[in-house]
């Protein structure tokens, strides 16, 4: 292969991408912002993902929704079969699927912890296998993990969704460390706050200004921003890149 001679649009064309979560919020830019570049969606989500159907066949591309939940192994290896019956393959994984249930560490119940670990950590764990093991199979392909500025460095009341995005970050190099000799590239993406419907709602607030001036860009990011990141790290052009966490956080974890 020649490494140099990439697409330097970044294209996508042809290529068949996994999103989970993509029904909103990052998942559903990332899916949109592959579908402009020229590559069909598999969307795995608890909820029908119709805005993202609708937006991905605007741009010409197939559209496939699978419902299901990334805490069952069921629906894990059903989402993978589906999508490699109707594709052949599957070129690239985005891992978007997760919760924040944002405690202090002494009000944090067992249930929220292990359902933070279920959904985060275990569920992007188990997809990343299964599709690896298809990647294994097909002669490689590229794998984007969202993780979070929380997994770098401490912030208030996020010690259980921290530590699986911390988890994440490492579970990046394992996998990048045995794959990337089978032509697998697996990378991180850890966003500050990123202002999807949800990110408006909990942060467009006194909290939310007082969060920014910590920040030395002094904003929140948009959903698009990530999703671009992605659509880079799952290009030809950054094929050298393997086992890194990008952090797209406005310089908050320089310091």
């Amino acid at each position: 292969m020649d490494y140099r001679n990439f697409d330097i649009n970044f294209g996508a064309e042809g290529k068949k991408v996994l999103v989970t979560g993509a029904a909103e919020g990052i998942g559903q830019a990332t899916a949109i912002m592959f579908a402009r570049k020229g590559a069909d969606i598999i969307c795995f989500d608890l909820k029908e993902a119709e805005v993202t159907r609708n937006e991905v066949e605007k741009c010409g591309r197939e559209f496939l929704g699978i419902t299901g939940d990334i805490t069952k192994d069921e629906d894990i290896k059903n989402a993978v079969e589906t999508a490699v019956q109707k594709f052949g393959k599957i070129d690239v994984l985005i891992n978007c699927a997760g919760i924040g249930i944002l405690e202090k560490v002494e009000d944090v119940s067992d249930d929220i912890w292990q359902k933070t670990f279920d959904v985060n950590l275990t569920g992007s764990f188990k997809m990343t296998r299964e599709v690896g093991r298809r990647m294994l199979e097909s002669g490689g392909g590229k794998i984007v993990c969202i993780a979070s500025q929380a997994g770098v460095v401490a912030l208030d009341k996020h010690v259980a969704y921290g530590c699986t995005k911390a988890g994440i970050i490492q579970m990046v190099k394992q996998c990048a460390l045995e794959w990337a000799r089978y032509n697998i590239n697996i990378n991180a993406i850890s966003p500050t706050v990123i202002l999807t419907a949800l990110g408006e709602m909990n942060w467009n607030n006194a909290a939310g200004e007082a969060f920014k001036q910590t920040i030395p860009a002094r904003r929140f990011g948009y959903p698009e921003e990530v999703a671009a990141c992605a659509v880079y790290l799952a290009s030809d052009a950054a094929s050298l890149i393997n086992g890194a966490n990008i952090v797209i956080d406005g310089g908050f974890t320089i310091g």
